[in-house]
């Protein structure tokens, strides 16, 4: 269980409240702390001031005035501390005791109330303090300090406020920790089960999507992998039925051929084995298609692009046909923008301008025309090939993209899908726009950088 992501998360968020919360109860200690050295320094300066008090009367009586020093010892009582005052030789001169009995009655409890708490009840040693004057001891003051009520006070509440604090506080963190961790875990739980699915053959599994947040991309790149995923299976499952069906032809004629001659039924003459050798070349023919159209599919991965100047580019592909469309009779014209280029594989643009001139060349009878030209469109450059050939058929038109499609006898039905496989390599798109019986104009929409 400990290996689950999800207690992993609770246990780190469970681990983060706890540190929080032990923080808490450790400031509170430091807290608590230096407020009791802050009244312990007060109650020091309370006794130096009643021990100030005590050598000034003496000073000014030359003895110990007993009304005057009760009173200091009434003043101590309500400053926090009882005391006893002793003279030079160590007799009791006045204490709180005798102080609060030469008070009245309604003084007496006053005073009390205002001191918080009776002597009576404290417990702890005096502490002495020696009283001087010009140098000389004239006496001790002994001081026993009361429990400040305002500290005890202070402590229970902070000590109330703590607990509630860890139970309360405690408590949420723990539950937050568990929902936290949970809708946390949630949508990467969901990423792992699609991926099993994915790996069991589920590839038309997705992955729900909520949020804009890191797991949510990646749950997007996850669904765009399995939809190409699944674009290529039907790929290729539609490639080996179709490679399977082309390649049935050939291999069945040469089969009958063979057993024919196999039983004498078909003589081994030179025309027999020519048509053999026929067959054989379209195999060859088949098979060197199919490897075209794997590297054009691969090759988003492999293009070498640069900048390309269709100025000098177009017109060198074209004078690689004018031979054969002037023996055609069919004119040839390139046309293009001033300093336009394109950015693309030099390699790959020629192998798709040469079979869409060869395919335009071809649909094209004499007297006809066959025209290339380059224009510029926003970021991208437009290339059109244009001819005033036989055109396509309106049923055709929405498959001449498909792999061993033929719209016409003659071909594998590989080039166009060759041609569609390369422009979306280079990041654009190819486009036809036909009359049948007029002619066609391929467009191709190539980025310019």
């Amino acid at each position: 269980m400990i290996k689950s992501l999800w207690i992993k998360f609770l246990i780190l968020l469970f681990a983060v409240s706890v540190i929080a919360l032990s923080a808490a109860y450790f400031l509170r200690g430091l807290m608590v702390r230096d407020f009791r050295a802050f009244l312990e320094g007060e109650r020091e300066d309370r006794v130096y001031w009643v021990t100030a008090d005590l050598e000034a009367t003496y000073d000014r009586y030359h003895d110990w005035n007993k009304d005057v020093i009760g009173e200091d010892a009434v003043w101590a009582l309500m400053l926090g501390f009882e005391i006893r005052i002793l003279d030079n030789k160590g007799l009791l001169v006045m204490d709180t005791e005798k102080a609060l009995a030469g008070l009245s009655p309604l003084v007496r409890s006053r005073v009390l109330s205002v001191s918080e708490l009776s002597p009576r009840e404290q417990a702890g040693p005096y502490l002495p303090y020696p009283l001087f004057l010009a140098g000389n001891e004239i006496g001790r003051l002994e001081v026993r300090f009361l429990k400040p009520g305002k500290e005890s006070v202070f402590i229970e509440r902070s000590n109330t406020f703590l607990l509630f604090s860890l139970i309360a506080l405690g408590g949420l963190a723990l539950v937050l920790s568990f929902i936290v961790s949970r809708k946390l875990t949630r949508p990467i739980k969901r990423l792992a089960a699609a991926a099993e699915a994915v790996s069991e053959g589920d590839l038309k599994t997705r992955v729900p999507i909520t949020g804009k947040d890191e797991i949510c991309r990646l749950s997007e790149t996850f669904n765009r992998m399995t939809q190409t995923l699944e674009t290529q299976e039907v790929l290729r499952k539609k490639l080996l039925s179709n490679t399977a069906h082309e390649l049935r032809t050939p291999l069945t004629a040469m089969q009958g051929e063979l057993e024919g001659m196999q039983d004498g039924l078909i003589p081994a003459d030179k025309l027999h084995i020519t048509s053999i050798l026929e067959e054989t070349a379209r195999l060859k023919r088949i098979l060197n298609g199919m490897e075209e159209l794997a590297q054009a599919q691969a090759s988003a991965l492999t293009l070498k692009k640069e900048d390309i100047d269709l100025g000098k580019f177009l017109p060198l592909i074209a004078s690689r046909f004018q031979a054969s469309a002037h023996e055609k009779g069919v004119e040839l014209n390139v046309g293009y923008e001033r300093g336009i280029s394109v950015y693309a594989d030099p390699e790959r643009l020629s192998q798709i301008i040469v079979n869409l001139l060869s395919n335009s060349l071809k649909a094209t009878d004499r007297g006809g025309s066959v025209t290339v030209s380059a224009t510029r469109k926003g970021d991208g450059v437009l290339v059109e090939i244009q001819d005033t050939g036989s055109g396509i058929k309106p049923e055709d038109l929405p498959f001449i993209f498909e792999r061993f499609y033929r719209a016409s006898d003659g071909g594998l039905g590989l080039g166009l899908a060759i041609v569609k496989e390369l422009v979306e390599a280079h990041g654009g798109r190819v486009e036809v726009k036909s009359e049948y019986g007029k002619g066609s104009v391929f467009t191709l929409s190539l980025p310019s950088q």
